[in-house]
């Protein structure tokens, strides 16, 4: 199947019918975007499915706070088989790395197009920990995949460790909805549209630890690239290319 075609199929399958060329003032752009994005990115690999392809994709859109095309992509993560639970969940997460406002703009925009498609809100609660317990389970999950780094390299800064684990970890990571594989798929997404190198090194480190493999990782990258650009995408393979793992 040519690029032009494949790329009009899963346009159609995620966003509905084809803008017509007389309703687009900058045509020629949009035709080069679609043909990559959907023609060849989302044909790039067989490691992640379409599913997976929009919450990558919303998770890097969020980041940037591009709004209007987050609108457009968590319609197209519905239609591509994610629930709104898997949805709100990707959304939540944002929270330790770009901060309450922005992860609130992108909670909004989801909420719109929950209403709009006439998803009842709010949605189920998701939350398994309580003021006593998160501590403990945030440092179940994290221990595990990343030891206490931050606990001796922060020894001097002691409220940076326990709110990485009490917040990110214990109020976020033991939520249902996602397994820790797509968590960490995701944070690694939100890290690289950031370009925040270290942190980049540890979370590939750790999700290798909770089983996504190089060639999963890869391919997320890959996905990321019409969406980041090449500089942010490249630095991250390069990165997971230098682990010997």
């Amino acid at each position: 199947m040519s690029r032009i075609k494949s790329s009009r199929e899963v346009y159609e399958k995620l966003f509905g019918e084809l803008p017509k060329a007389e309703n687009e003032i900058d045509h020629e752009l949009m035709e080069i975007l679609r043909r990559f994005i959907f023609g060849d990115i989302f044909h790039s690999s067989d490691k992640i499915d379409f599913k997976m392809r929009e919450l990558i994709t919303i998770t890097a859109l969020a980041t940037m706070q591009t709004l209007p095309q987050l609108s457009a992509h968590i319609n197209g993560a519905l239609q591509a088989g994610a629930t709104p639970i898997e949805i709100r969940e990707a959304m939540y997460q944002l929270s330790a790395f770009i901060g309450f406002p922005k992860t609130l703009n992108a909670v909004g925009i989801m909420n719109d197009v929950f209403k709009t498609r006439g998803i009842k809100l709010p949605l189920e609660n998701m939350g398994t920990v309580n003021e006593k317990t998160r501590f403990k389970a945030g440092h179940d999950i994290q221990y595990p995949i990343y030891g206490d780094e931050i606990k001796d390299k922060y020894k001097d800064v002691p409220e940076i460790p326990k709110y990485l684990t009490e917040f990110g970890f214990g109020d976020f990571y033991t939520r249902k909805g996602l397994d820790i594989k797509t968590r960490e798929l995701l944070v690694l997404v939100i890290l690289t549209t950031i370009r925040s190198d270290s942190q980049i090194k540890a979370h590939v480190l750790g999700n290798l630890k909770v089983g996504n493999t190089k060639e999963v990782l890869i391919a997320t990258m890959l996905q990321c690239l019409p969406y980041i650009g090449f500089p942010n995408t490249m630095n991250t393979i390069n990165i997971i290319k230098s682990i010997d793992k």
